[in-house]
């Protein structure tokens, strides 16, 4: 082989190493995340509610911070506040960047979960947690379809005594408002501690 096309090699090889190494170091930090991957999803992209103080809320007011959203209800006996408790107990292990993580709480059940219910509820996790209420029923519809979120109401036997059936995960977004993870139910406060701290890393 003539030198020229051997120093030719060598600088072909080079290049393809370096992609190579940033293709494996890429997959490798995907590979952190604890919750599901959902990076690129195309749905799930924005709301606009109000929350318990009467603000419309949108994804884009809380840029700059990994926003964590729940859909569940006030009288959930398990699952909603232990979800909610979890990620209040996420922003105490994130010490100085607790800041920078917003927890949502959707309520879908507005008939019970009003403005001064969902405060008193919101009160017990984070003060700095919102929880966001659809106006009508249409409106919550059409965010759970957009959402992909399953929920139901469950009769009792009682007249006007119901449970909710509802879908048991958050959604993380980073801190561009882009949905990145879906966090499945019992994952526990370390491993969506450790997929935020990834994220929160990603964008310093």
């Amino acid at each position: 082989m003539r030198k020229r096309d051997a120093l030719r090699f060598i600088a072909l090889s080079a290049v393809t190493a370096g992609t190579a190494g940033l293709l494996a170091a890429c997959s490798e930090q995907r590979l952190q995340f604890q919750s599901v991957d959902i990076t690129g999803a195309d749905y799930a992209k924005d709301f606009a509610l109000p929350d318990q103080h009467g603000q419309t809320r949108r994804l884009q007011d809380f840029r700059g911070k990994v926003v964590v959203l729940f859909f569940g209800y006030t009288q959930c006996p398990d699952v909603c506040p232990t979800s909610m408790l979890e990620l209040a107990e996420v922003k105490k292990q994130l010490g100085a960047d607790g800041d920078k993580l917003q927890g949502l709480f959707v309520t879908v059940d507005p008939e019970r979960d009003t403005p001064e219910v969902l405060k008193a509820y919101m009160a017990n996790f984070d003060p700095a947690f919102l929880a966001l209420r659809a106006s009508t029923p249409e409106q919550l519809a059409a965010m759970a379809k957009d959402f992909k979120v399953y929920y139901k109401k469950v009769e009792g036997q009682a007249p006007g005594n119901y449970t909710m059936d509802h879908a048991a995960a958050s959604y993380v977004y980073d801190t561009q408002g882009r949905l990145r993870l879906y966090s499945r139910y019992g994952s526990g406060p370390e491993a969506l501690g450790s997929d935020i701290k990834l994220l929160l890393r990603q964008a310093s």
